[in-house]
């Protein structure tokens, strides 16, 4: 699993409890399934840029949010 996916599954998971979702409520939300929305968010999935349209709309903030959230997550990672 590439390191910028992964990230983005924290950040997804982050928001979602912050948010005090579920995985089953956000999979509602996102029109997905709770089991695949875990496999994201322990990144083991890469999600299709619809998935992600749709999460980031199930958890309110803009898509664009979500990705800047990961990639300085996954800048302040590296070594």
């Amino acid at each position: 699993m590439e390191k910028g996916w992964a990230e983005l599954g924290i950040v997804i998971r982050k928001r979602r409890k912050t948010d005090g979702l579920t995985q089953e409520q956000l999979a509602e939300r996102a029109d997905s399934h709770w089991t695949y929305i875990s496999e994201i968010e322990n990144g083991h999935r890469n999600p299709s840029i619809n998935l992600l349209r749709r999460l980031a709309k199930g958890l309110s903030v803009p898509l664009s949010e979500l990705i800047a959230e990961a990639e300085r997550a996954s800048n302040q990672a590296m070594p």
